[in-house]
């Protein structure tokens, strides 16, 4: 099916005339107008023209948890986006419980002559594990990035969502409404980043602070919750938003409501959670500039001026909505 010029023009913001050059693989546009015009044709559905369809530059490996949970299908989407617009192909390798493990997932990726592999919350997160994997992947000079889930022992460069920040955020919030008993529902305690929330709210609240170690589900935040609430809590701060979407149905399975009696905090700003009942207050990763630096460092590596090993941390964002509200002592 042919393009329609003033439909792309339309979409892309541009002029017929631009369309035309781009289409025509014509000089005297640049690379963001160009890349915009592509877009713009994928979006409505049209093909390309072969001479728009250019070999890839390479395959780059993007391994993920599950995509149950919305924000790994957000980063993904965000560094193929950027990989794409370098001319370089993204293959996903999701993990799923039975399934091939992380390891597995990165020797067919090598076998297959990826340039690179960016990991996202894999066996990095996890104190547990054995990161000297990564570092073997470094000494095979393959460039990777791995993000959320800092371990200083790792030769490589480290995206991270500031989670101590996240926290202090949602305190600040819940105590500003007048909550005084507040309960965090987070993940096992392996992981790092459930280390870095659970040190600065116990910082802020007290060693005594009530909190419940389960899984980052929908269920496991009710499981959490349920107890929370239980001990007392007005107000429960959770590791991911499905875990708070579990939580806000303990709180109604406990004949309550949120936030009237309740307040619920999540983390990730997943997709749709601003149309939940009630819209979900939730603490936001920076999903899109997170991603965009994770492509960008990998390219550096890729290029031959690699930057520092170390974690650049980015500053995640309380979005205030409906699931929270005042507590006890201002009612």
């Amino acid at each position: 099916m042919s393009p329609r010029l003033a439909d792309v023009a339309v979409k892309a913001g541009v002029s017929e005339a631009t369309v035309s050059r781009v289409l025509n693989d014509k000089a005297g546009v640049s690379p963001a107008t160009r890349q915009a015009v592509l877009a713009a044709l994928d979006i409505l559905g049209y093909e390309r023209p072969a001479r728009l369809q250019q070999r890839s530059a390479g395959l780059i490996g993007l391994i993920t948890p599950e995509l149950d949970n919305p924000i790994f299908p957000a980063f993904a989407q965000i560094i193929e986006q950027g990989l794409s617009m370098q001319g370089f192909t993204a293959v996903l390798c999701t993990q799923v419980p039975g399934g091939m493990t992380e390891d597995a997932f990165t020797e067919v990726l090598i076998e297959r002559g990826v340039a690179g592999i960016v990991f996202v919350s894999g066996l990095h997160a996890d104190s547990t594990a054995d990161v000297e994997r990564y570092n073997r992947l470094a000494a095979r000079q393959l460039p990777i990035v791995l993000i959320n889930g800092y371990q200083p022992g790792v030769a490589a460069p480290f995206v991270s969502a500031d989670d101590r920040a996240a926290i202090r955020q949602s305190v600040s919030h819940l105590v500003s409404l007048g909550h005084e008993k507040i309960g965090l529902a987070v993940g096992p305690r392996r992981f790092v980043p459930v280390q870095r929330k659970v040190s600065v709210f116990v910082e802020l609240l007290g060693a005594d602070a009530p909190i419940e170690h389960t899984f980052f589900t929908v269920e496991g935040g009710h499981a959490a919750a349920a107890t929370l609430i239980a001990q007392g809590c007005t107000a429960v701060i959770c590791g991911n938003d499905l875990m708070a979407l579990g939580a806000i149905r303990a709180v109604r399975d406990l004949g309550r409501s949120v936030p009237a009696d309740v307040s619920v905090i999540g983390f990730d700003d997943s997709p749709l959670v601003g149309f939940t009942d009630p819209p979900l207050t939730t603490v936001r990763q920076p999903v899109p500039a997170m991603g965009t630096a994770a492509v960008q460092m990998l390219l550096d590596e890729l290029h031959g001026v690699p930057g520092p090993k170390s974690e650049f941390v980015f500053q995640p964002e309380l979005v205030v909505r409906g699931s929270t509200g005042s507590g006890p002592r201002v009612r």
